[in-house]
């Protein structure tokens, strides 16, 4: 899967987006932010990432850059950022030691981890202007790993900074038009345990279930079109992304 190209796809159209919706719109996803304030966080997410790449895991977390205030200059700073981040991405082995957050530290995590951090935020630009999304947006394909990654990575990442699974229970999610079925399973207060299976048919307390595009839509809690049946709280107790 090419995430580079995603990222320079996702951030174009998010782009495209906040241009539309303009600099004061509130983001009705992230009640915290308005446009400027989201184009802000990208702007500086791509340029730590990018700075993130080169750097070696044990010189630790590189320092969070801070965007202008200004929406145009803070395009332009997002503009230079993301020209950044690609180049590196893609100019540097992806099997390099690099610092990451999580894994074995390699720089090829970088281009997975922003391909979904752009996709997903570009959602809220997009909802940003006022109109609904329509029901299919990502690939398949690509949002299935959207899924994998929110619970292999980015959910024990939260739960080892504090933010603790909040539910007991079997949750299976099942993105059918991926071919792709997850097994989670949740004890409060305690690491989650990920299974990919084959076989949905096994005594789970909730399903998860939808195209892969209403899944990853739903873990990271956007708008979205997945059906949840059984222990709602199960998904409700997962650790926000």
């Amino acid at each position: 899967m090419d995430f580079v190209a995603q990222i320079e796809s996702q951030a174009s159209l998010m782009r495209s987006a906040a241009l539309k919706a303009g600099p004061d719109a509130a983001v009705p996803s992230c009640p915290e932010w308005t446009v400027l304030g989201l184009v802000r966080h990208m702007a500086e997410v791509h340029t730590w990432a990018a700075q993130a790449v080169v750097t070696a895991p044990d010189e630790g977390r590189p320092k969070w850059p801070k965007a202008p205030e200004d929406f145009d200059e803070a395009l332009t700073w997002w503009d230079t950022g993301l020209s950044g981040l690609v180049e590196r991405l893609r100019e540097v082995p992806p099997d390099r030691p690099a610092w990451t957050f999580s894994g074995p530290g390699l720089a090829g995590f970088w281009s997975r981890r922003q391909a979904h951090e752009t996709s997903i935020h570009r959602l809220d630009a997009e909802l940003a202007t006022g109109h609904e999304l329509p029901s299919l947006v990502f690939d398949p394909e690509f949002a299935a790993d959207g899924i994998d990654e929110y619970l292999t990575v980015l959910v024990p990442r939260r739960v080892e900074l504090g933010n603790l699974v909040g539910a007991t229970g079997r949750l299976l999610v099942h993105a059918a038009d991926a071919g792709r079925t997850w097994e989670v399973r949740l004890t409060a207060g305690e690491p989650l345990v990920v299974t990919a299976v084959r076989d949905a048919a096994f005594d789970e307390d909730a399903t998860l279930a939808g195209t892969a595009d209403a899944i990853y839509r739903a873990v990271y809690r956007r708008p979205n079109h997945a059906i949840v049946s059984g222990d709602q709280a199960l998904l409700a107790g997962l650790p926000t992304p």
